[in-house]
């Protein structure tokens, strides 16, 4: 039986002082579980993004009218408010989910040894994006749905997307100087696959923005835009981005491309494929709830297999003992 040592003044102090160093000095993570933390992280910037839909989808946006509290009086929602009170809440606990999966991730990439700065900065990158869509959801609801916030609202989940993504992928990588598996104009191809799917994602918040499923039963107000001739825009722009992916593909098989960037390509081009169809399928039966719920998790699911392809391009070996920098002695002192 182990014997668990007694936690000291000093030992109290210390963990007061910087408790990730603390946890750190104490505990060193198997590589699986710095994964899954960092997996946890990305499941779960997904998660949000979806029941974030259900609210609006539900009609919910306003189930809780004010922000940071329920109502006025109260923190949380009341009997009174009904469903939309509580699907709306229950979003916003999500948040500390969020959060705490997050957190995860942080403490034990901080934990890992050798320790790598670049997977403990990518969690705090994380944490700080949390917050920061955390206070713009609130802002959201106080400008009563402004279409304009809350397609800022859904670009920046993206963006934690993004960074959940890496960090999750560095997590299985090693941690040394990156090799190219793919010439030049392999990567500028795949850059100009990136850039044109951020503006797909774009313009679907634009057709959100204009469209019908405005997020309460109120008049909420929405962009003055033709909503049929922004959605054939981002048809067509889906239809590019379906275009240079199977470019991709070809042009990976013709230049006898290692496994990982052409499997990455052809599961892009699945979930492309499948998310057309959907899109295709909403449009036609005038955006059914369900539909358009799915077709989130499809853009969710598009951007990070669009992000995943980008960074099978090159491969991280694990670095020389010569190439690691030398770490400060961290140990803590006890009275």
């Amino acid at each position: 039986m182990v014997r668990v040592p007694k936690l000291t003044r000093a030992d109290a102090a210390a963990a007061l002082r910087n408790p990730l160093a603390f946890i750190a000095a104490r505990w060193t993570p198997d590589p699986r579980t710095v994964r899954r933390a960092a997996l946890a992280a990305l499941v779960m910037s997904v998660v949000i993004v979806v029941t974030g839909g259900a609210v609006r989808l539900t009609g919910s946006g306003l189930g809780c009218p004010t922000w940071p509290k329920c109502t006025q009086d109260s923190l949380t929602a009341t009997s009174e408010m009904g469903l939309h009170g509580a699907i709306e809440f229950g979003n916003r606990m999500l948040t500390y989910v969020l959060c705490a999966a997050v957190g995860w991730a942080i403490i034990a990439a901080r934990s890992q040894k050798p320790v790598r700065r670049d997977l403990t900065r990518l969690g705090w990158i994380q944490f700080w994006v949390v917050m920061g869509n955390a206070i713009l959801g609130g802002i959201v609801v106080l400008v009563g749905l402004n279409p304009y916030t809350v397609a800022a609202h859904f670009l920046l989940s993206s963006a934690l997307i993004a960074v959940a993504t890496v960090m999750w992928q560095r997590t299985r990588e090693g941690d040394g100087v990156p090799r190219p598996l793919v010439g030049k104009s392999v990567q500028q191809l795949v850059w100009a696959l990136i850039g044109v799917t951020v503006l797909l994602i774009a313009v679907g918040t634009v057709v959100t923005g204009a469209g019908p499923h405005a997020g309460d039963s109120s008049d909420v107000p929405r962009m003055p835009l033709d909503w049929e001739m922004v959605s054939k825009l981002h048809a067509v722009l889906a239809w590019i981005v379906v275009t240079l992916t199977f470019a991709l593909w070809f042009v990976l098989k013709a230049v006898d491309a290692p496994k990982g960037p052409l499997g990455r390509t052809r599961d892009l081009f699945v979930i492309l494929l499948l998310q057309g169809v959907v899109g295709y399928v909403q449009y036609f039966t005038d955006l059914p709830e369900v539909l358009v719920g799915a077709h989130m998790l499809g853009s969710c699911l598009v951007w990070i297999g669009t992000l995943r392809v980008l960074l099978a391009l090159r491969e991280r070996p694990d670095a020389a003992p010569a190439d690691l920098p030398e770490q400060p002695d961290r140990t803590l002192t006890t009275a």
